[in-house]
């Protein structure tokens, strides 16, 4: 067994602060006033929120939100949901104690698959719901007796009609266990590594003619040495995989400018999409020097076996640290990928913010990064230029049906906290001229700096929601 994985997650302790009568929590939305197509940047509430999740119905207006809720002696796993596209959210409810690591996703016939690590064992647990998140059939367990009996930082994926379910989780090495019933019932586990390293995963996808991918960054012990890039596939239900390794990173910067940060946390992580005609494309951050902050590269294949070379398309800037990528490709047009990530262009280690960018043409072109972390106040850890440090090493973007998406990830004062979930939704607007403007968009940073076009927020509190449990 791994230890270094399992302590990965065990580092994240309660800070014992809370934010809650410092936190301005805007109950309804309102436009953004630095990207077009976008709401202003919201927060769930004044709880300390950790990598957030959310999954949007592809034939209805519900969307859903989870989280990993930190408090006194217990933690959390809360979900929430939206009946009108995300403008207005009921109460929060509990759908896990002693929880972390949520994920959750939706059928094309509304169902939600939603799941989470349980208790000091570790144990990957799935609930799903077939009345829009009402009520919910029991948490059971997805790993059967035997080894591996637990594991670590999963990643759900379904095919759109839910029938085909893969979770992919480490124990140490990399594995991917698979449902073809629905989550009633789940087969062995396979193992897909053998080199003795902590593999990551952090992004799937089902493409259009069955094959399922995973992208995972795999760790050397205590994060030391290059890390490698990989996409898992497997062409016969996840009975088989390989594994292809698009690139290598060097060592991450430090992040011991914030409290409680530990080497390799700001190491690469993968982003992976696939669009309705199957192009496949992956977006990661890597660097190679090591110590030193790392860009954020995207590349495509048409079938898995082949890639692109890598293109930038974070600032250009080298001192800036792009990280934590996540992706989506449109539900009804061909070659149109959103990105989203974090970096720190505003001021380096202290101003954290979250961008987007996209492509129409399947990443020949692309956009300007837009800024959707738009608020200058709202938290103690939101200021004039940003927010001071990433609330953990993932978050999600989602799509409707409408091609709207819907983002979440998490803000806060440092590793340790506190810190919260923010949100926004919308599409991006499409450019005149389809040009990749890297050089443009470090001019638009230069004018953002000095004319921040953040929406100021008024000095009040607000009530936090608070609700009922599911279990």
């Amino acid at each position: 067994m791994n230890g270094s994985t399992r302590d990965r997650e065990r580092k994240k302790k309660w800070s014992g602060l809370s934010y809650a009568a410092q936190t301005f929590v805007q109950l309804t939305p309102s436009a953004s006033l630095a990207t077009s197509g976008f709401d202003s940047e919201r927060v769930w509430g004044g709880s300390d929120d950790w990598e957030p999740a959310n999954a949007a119905d592809p034939g209805a207006p519900y969307v859903y939100q989870m989280a990993t809720r930190y408090g006194g002696t217990q933690v959390e796993v809360i979900f929430r949901r939206s009946l009108d596209g995300g403008a207005t959210w009921e109460t929060d409810q509990v759908f896990a104690t002693n929880a972390g690591d949520p994920m959750i996703e939706v059928a094309d016939d509304g169902t939600i698959y939603a799941m989470c690590i349980v208790g000091g064992g570790y144990k990957l647990k799935m609930a799903r719901s077939f009345d829009y998140g009402v009520t919910w059939t029991s948490l059971d367990d997805i790993l059967g007796p035997g080894q591996p009996n637990w594991g670590d930082r999963p990643v759900l994926v379904i095919s759109p009609d839910g029938q085909d379910v893969y979770v992919g989780f480490n124990q140490g090495e990399s594995y991917v266990v698979s449902s073809h019933d629905g989550a009633a019932n789940w087969g062995t586990p396979v193992q897909t590594s053998n080199n003795g390293r902590s593999w990551f995963h952090s992004a799937g996808a089902v493409a259009p003619n069955g094959d399922v991918y995973f992208a995972a960054a795999d760790y050397g012990a205590g994060y030391l040495g290059s890390t490698p890039i990989n996409v898992l596939r497997s062409t016969d239900g996840g009975v088989n995989w390989t594994t292809t390794v698009l690139d290598t990173s060097a060592e991450a910067a430090p992040c011991d400018y914030a409290d409680g940060c530990y080497f390799g946390f700001l190491g690469p992580e993968v982003g992976l999409a696939i669009d309705v005609n199957g192009l496949i494309m992956v977006s990661y951050n890597a660097g190679d020097v090591a110590n030193q902050p790392q860009k954020l590269w995207v590349r495509t294949s048409s079938d898995g076996v082949v890639w692109s070379s890598r293109t930038e398309i974070s600032s250009g800037i080298a001192d800036v640290n792009n990280a934590f990528p996540a992706m989506v490709a449109s539900r009804t047009v061909a070659g149109d990928f959103r990105v989203v990530w974090q970096d720190d262009r505003e001021d380096s280690e202290v101003a954290w913010n979250t961008w987007v960018v996209n492509t129409l043409d399947g990443g020949a072109t692309w956009s300007a990064s837009e800024l959707l972390s738009d608020l200058d106040a709202g938290a103690p850890y939101k200021g004039p230029l940003g927010y001071s440090f990433v609330y953990g090493d993932y978050y999600e973007i989602a799509i409707d049906g409408d091609d709207v998406n819907h983002i979440i990830w998490g803000a806060g004062t440092s590793y340790t906290g506190p810190g919260g979930s923010w949100y926004t939704r919308g599409t991006p607007v499409p450019e005149p001229t389809a040009v990749h403007q890297l050089f443009a968009g470090a001019m638009l940073l230069a004018a953002l700096a000095r004319q921040r076009f953040r929406h100021r927020l008024p000095s009040r509190k607000s009530p936090i929601k608070g609700g009922p449990g599911i279990q």
